[in-house]
């Protein structure tokens, strides 16, 4: 919608289409609230976003350009009596840093042109993005024209392209690959680009529990039609140089190759006892759960896989905190499969626009590319009265939501410097660990490799998900940052994946990889920053597993506003809605059905008398 076609006045403006402020968008326009919701960015969901291949290479590119302080229009000749101007801040860009990329494959493309192909990391060193794969990254963008994450109808209408068998290019020439492999074509990077729209890559990675804040929330509002989902399949651990499966099923445990028949019943009599408080919880109140699990007297297996895999917890967390963590996960089991959690059919980027979506059919106007310069306060109540668009247009406001990136430093209560998340995504030729089915969907737990790391979080993605191309699977990793995330995150891929430094036959290839840091959301305080009484903040992604953190956000907001309303109540399905007038006139229709067929009935007895005269008359109709 173009600026000038906006309305001069809403109940609640809201910037940025993150998830936190999706549901909030939601939530008010499903009350009868008018809604605006503008986002400066030409795709939907922010820092939660999902892209194409060639999408992503767009966004890198953006991230990699210097930040233009662009000059803000002096808007004081739109201000009326005892009001005054907040400006908002115009970049965002300090959220993502420490942006690398590096390509392993050959980037010859079909017509067999060369690219160079960027020098790998070597010895651990920091590496920079080379300057022939930014060029290869131009190069085919005027080729294929980026898809940003917007609505994956038009992906869906097309759902044969999954089974289909991926095309290869000539191996890659160097003596490694070609020794390694000589008989399986490599991928090139190239055919990535070719079928970049086969991938749909997260820059957040997440999974939504089963009986988590989000899917509860996705079933009450009803929201949950407008997307689809598959069963995380299996959860995996690294220990002792390899890949191994974590049961936590019953079915799992008994079916487990790895324990023993007497680890069997120690797990299953552990994980019954987990459900209820203990006298021996109690007794290791605030003392770490590592060593409530060590008095058990488990075994060094079951150990670790209670700590890093079912609570997925750090060995100093408190057993209050473990106890918590495993007593949630088991109650997420069996719900929709063997484990506790469900991922999104096209990527978590669906989330926040199926939000939106309902958002919109309620009402809600949304602008992207568009976006609030500042804030019309008034002095005596501060409070916001209105914001001012990019394009001068003043808007009235009862409220205001925004992501935290729209508002400057100089207006946030800090009270901690920014957290920040590590990150690396990997589109890889083979699963971490194989099995008779290639359409596995696996969360990997990898404890800290080495004194002063973080433990990493993996989740591998299969070609079924629909965010990547058959013949490939997409990795994502994620820990708490200490350094860089190609510092942090570097020497985990060369454990677990075959790259120029690692040459671990069993291993499967990493193709190309992207490293970069997030600001941690978790950090950031709801209250007490120096911002109007009616302006309200969220978050960005934060580093948990799941979503709780968002949605209680978002719930948070809702609340404040409007304490009286229901939060996000179910949308009516399509069938069940009844239009204005029309049980006016249900009576009245029957009513007139009921008299037309009471004149037919008489119409055919005045018939029926007509032709019995007629027969009479020619002698057929006689009486005996």
């Amino acid at each position: 919608m173009a600026a000038e076609d906006l309305p001069s006045e809403f109940d609640v403006v809201i910037l940025g289409t993150g998830l936190a402020e999706s549901v909030v968008a939601a939530a008010f326009s499903r009350v009868g609230q008018r809604v605006l919701h503008l986002d400066r960015q030409s795709y939907y969901a922010g820092n939660w976003a999902s892209f194409t291949f060639n999408g992503l290479l767009t966004w890198i590119e953006q991230n990699h350009e210097e930040s233009k302080q662009e000059e803000v229009p002096d808007w004081s000749r739109l201000l009326e009596e005892g009001e005054e101007l907040i400006y908002l801040s115009n970049s965002d860009w300090a959220s993502i840093s420490n942006l690398q990329v590096f390509c392993f494959t050959s980037e010859e493309d079909e017509e067999q042109e060369e690219v160079s192909n960027p020098e790998p990391p070597v010895n651990g060193t920091e590496a920079e993005t080379s300057e022939a794969e930014s060029a290869g990254v131009k190069e085919e963008e005027t080729k294929d024209t980026p898809e940003e994450p917007t609505n994956r109808d038009e992906e869906k209408q097309t759902p044969q392209t999954e089974g289909e068998e991926p095309e290869t290019d000539r191996p890659s020439p160097s003596a490694e690959h070609s020794q390694s492999e000589p008989a399986k074509k490599k991928i090139s990077y190239a055919k990535l680009v070719k079928e970049g729209r086969r991938f749909n890559i997260d820059l957040v990675s997440k999974f939504m529990f089963s009986r988590g804040l989000l899917v509860d929330l996705l079933i009450k509002s009803n929201v949950s039609r407008y997307a689809e989902f598959k069963n995380v399949t299996r959860i995996l651990t690294f220990r002792h140089g390899k890949v191994e499966q974590v049961p936590c099923s019953r079915a799992d445990v008994f079916a487990s190759r790895q324990l023993s028949m007497v680890e069997k019943r120690k797990l299953m009599r552990f994980l019954t006892s987990c459900v209820e408080e203990t006298e021996d919880q109690q007794a290791y109140s605030g003392q770490p759960y590592l060593e409530f699990l060590r008095s058990q007297k488990l075994g060094d297996n079951l150990e670790h896989f209670l700590l890093h895999s079912i609570a997925m917890v750090t060995e100093d967390a408190s057993t209050e905190e473990g106890l918590a963590s495993t007593r949630h996960f088991l109650h997420c089991l069996g719900r929709y499969g063997n484990t506790p959690f469900l991922f999104p059919v096209y990527g978590l980027g669906e989330i926040p626009q199926c939000f939106c979506r309902m958002c919109a059919v309620f009402g809600g106007i949304y602008c992207l590319r568009h976006s609030a310069n500042c804030l019309v306060v008034d002095k005596d109540t501060n409070r916001c009265k209105a914001v001012i668009d990019s394009r001068g247009q003043r808007i009235s406001c009862s409220y205001f939501v925004a992501e935290e990136g729209y508002i400057g430093a100089d207006r946030k209560k800090v009270a901690t410097p920014t957290r920040f998340l590590s990150r690396a995504v990997l589109i890889t030729e083979a699963s971490i660990l194989p099995s008779d089915s290639e359409q596995q969907v696996s969360l990997v737990t990898i404890p800290p490799i080495a004194a002063g790391r973080p433990a990493v979080r993996m989740v591998e993605l299969c070609s079924s998900t629909m965010t990547c191309m058959p013949g490939t699977y997409l990795v994502h990793l994620t820990c708490q940052s200490v350094g860089s995330a190609y510092e942090d995150l570097w020497p985990v891929v060369t454990k677990m994946f075959r790259t120029p430094e690692s040459h671990d036959q069993d291993s499967p290839s990493v193709l190309w990889c992207l490293f970069f840091n997030m600001a941690d959301g978790s950090g950031l305080e709801v209250e007490g920053h120096n911002l109007p009484s009616n302006v309200y903040l969220c978050s960005g992604p934060d580093g948990a597993l799941g979503h709780d953190h968002a949605i209680k956000q978002a719930e948070s907001v809702f609340q404040k506003i409007l304490p009286e309303e229901d939060f996000c109540p179910p949308a009516p399905n399509p069938e069940d809605i009844i239009y204005d007038g029309e049980g006016n006139t249900g009576d009245e229709d029957k009513n007139e059905e009921k008299d037309g067929e009471e004149k037919k009935d008489e119409g055919q007895e005045e018939k029926d008398r007509g032709q019995e005269e007629v027969l009479e008359e020619q002698g057929l109709l006689t009486e005996e």
